[in-house]
Parts: structure tokens; C-alpha cells; sequence
């Protein structure tokens, strides 16, 4: 890799994975302070692959020329630096993200065939089978989920349920998640299924609880999309009402309890609100406890 310099207008943007077209503001601030501390990376042919916000940036400025990088690689090896350069500096959407991810680790597992593989099974794990696969994370130091941890201060675990997102999720999982119909949770539960049932399975737990579709999802690998249509049939939907109300509900219980077992106090400025809430709750807890034995 050499420094030398070029024309900002002979630079090229054809790399899919430029940022282009963000705001800059802060970044055109710093280059006005101190200057160009990195210089953008290019390949041998002008072709961006590595700086497109301060190349935006000095664009911005009306720089002529900048300090570049120029790389004297293949295209896989170009490929892996824009990806990684995209991981370390630019805030990516949750798909943008999952894709750079499982491209990057395609990539890095090709140049490096001996490396640990990033496992890509949607099979479940029995409780042997998990404690073992998290002994064997910890010893782990070279496959690419290990290595873009260490870059990104990403959990290895989370990078590996990212890449098995984008790996094994259909064209309409993952259009349904762009839409928000979908969130990372229940594409973690539909990617259990081979990708030419996922379409049809979809529908049933768009609006569901995990754990919902997991009995959906559970039945459809047991039985295919007819048994899941008919486990869908037996669950009675849980009102988002309902679903806000579980969660807060273990927190109260959980800090009453300890408030109650070691007999805390308080008498600050708080006290007066606090139990005009708690009052209220009861009467609420009273009144919902009326309507159930009433239903």
C-alpha cells in the first residue's frame, strides 16, 4: 500500500458499498481543523473502496486533491476492505448491517480456508450442544466473527445471529423486516425453516409473540405449513395491551418483594408521588381482578 495523491474529480464511486450522501457536518468541521489525518483508499484503478464520507467531505470543502491509499489487490481482498470499512465507521441499518456481516464473512472465509468456520445450521442445539459450542467461542481468535468483534466491540454472539439472519433468511423474510413487520426475534425463530417455506409460514407469525411463533414454527418443521396453519388455530392472541403490561409486571413484583424483604424506607421528596402511584395500582389490580371473576 503506497500514499500518493489524486484529483478528487478522477476518483471513481461505482463501489456498491460507498456512504454517500449523509451529513457531514461534524466530519467537514474536524477537516477544516486539523486536515485529512487517514487518507481515502483506493484501488489501482481510482475506484473508491475505503473513505466515502471524507471523500464527501473534501467535496464539500471544494478540495481539488487529497492523499489517497492506493491498493494493489484482488477483488475479493478490495471487496472485504469497503465491508470493513463500513463496520468500523458508518452507522448501518439492522439489514445493511446482517449483510455486510455474512458478505464479509464469505469473503474472509475464502481467503482463509483454514480459519473457523461461522456456523450457518438451523438446527436446534441441545443444552450439551450449546455449553460445548460457548467453549469452544472462547478459544475462538480467527474466524470473522472473532475478528469484527475485536474491530466493532460486537458480542461474537451477536455477530454470528446477524450473519445467520442475512444467511438463511428468504428474499420476503427479509423484505418483510425492512417494512417492520418483522423484528430480529421472530426472523430468528422463521430461519429455522428451509428458505422455500419461510414465505408461506410469514403470515402466521407476523403479529405473534416469540413464543408464539416458535409453536408456529415448531410445527411446521414437525409437520409443514398445514400443521403450523393448525397450531395457529389453537393460540388465543395475547392484546398488545397484554403484552406491554408482563414485563413492568415482573420488574414491580420483583422490586416490592426485595423493598418488602429488607424493609425499605424512604422518606424524600419522592414519597408523596410514589404512593399516590402505588394507591392507584391497587385500586387498578382490584379492578381488573373484579372483571376477570365477572368474565
Amino acid at each position: 500500500m503506497k500514499i500518493t495523491t489524486r484529483a478528487l474529480i478522477d476518483i471513481k464511486l461505482n463501489n456498491k458499498y460507498l456512504r454517500l450522501n449523509t451529513n457531514v457536518d461534524t466530519l467537514k468541521k474536524s477537516i477544516e481543523k486539523i486536515g485529512l489525518i487517514n487518507p481515502i483508499t483506493l484501488n489501482q484503478d481510482n475506484d473508491l473502496l475505503a473513505g466515502s464520507r471524507r471523500f464527501q467531505a473534501m467535496s464539500e470543502l471544494g478540495w481539488k486533491e487529497c492523499n489517497v491509499h492506493i491498493v494493489d489487490r484482488g477483488p475479493l481482498e478490495q471487496e472485504l476492505i469497503s465491508i470493513d470499512e463500513n463496520l468500523v465507521r458508518a452507522p448501518l441499518s439492522r439489514l445493511e448491517l446482517e449483510e455486510c456481516l455474512n458478505r464479509g464473512r464469505e469473503i474472509y472465509e475464502t481467503l482463509n480456508p483454514d480459519v473457523i468456520k461461522v456456523d450457518l445450521s438451523n438446527e436446534d442445539l441441545t443444552g450439551e450442544s450449546k455449553q460445548k459450542q460457548m467453549e469452544k467461542d472462547k478459544l475462538d481468535t480467527n474466524s470473522f466473527a472473532a475478528i469484527t468483534a475485536e474491530k466493532t466491540g460486537l458480542s461474537k454472539s451477536v455477530i454470528k445471529s446477524a450473519i445467520k439472519r442475512d444467511a438463511l433468511a428468504s428474499e420476503a423474510v427479509k423484505k418483510a423486516r425492512g417494512l417492520g413487520e418483522l423484528n430480529a426475534s421472530q426472523t430468528n425463530e422463521i430461519i429455522r425453516l428451509d428458505k422455500d417455506i419461510q414465505e408461506d409460514i410469514l403470515p402466521l407469525i407476523a403479529d405473534k409473540t416469540v413464543k408464539e411463533a416458535r409453536k408456529i414454527i415448531r410445527a411446521a418443521r414437525e409437520g409443514g405449513v398445514q400443521a403450523a396453519l393448525e397450531e395457529t388455530d389453537t393460540l388465543i392472541p395475547l392484546p398488545k395491551e397484554y403484552t406491554l403490561l408482563k414485563n413492568p409486571l415482573k420488574r414491580i413484583n420483583k422490586n416490592l418483594s426485595r423493598i418488602l424483604l429488607e424493609e425499605l424506607r424512604y422518606d424524600g421528596p419522592d414519597q408523596v408521588q410514589i404512593n399516590k402511584d402505588m394507591i392507584e395500582l391497587k385500586e387498578n389490580v382490584e379492578r381488573y381482578f373484579l372483571m376477570v371473576g365477572e368474565g
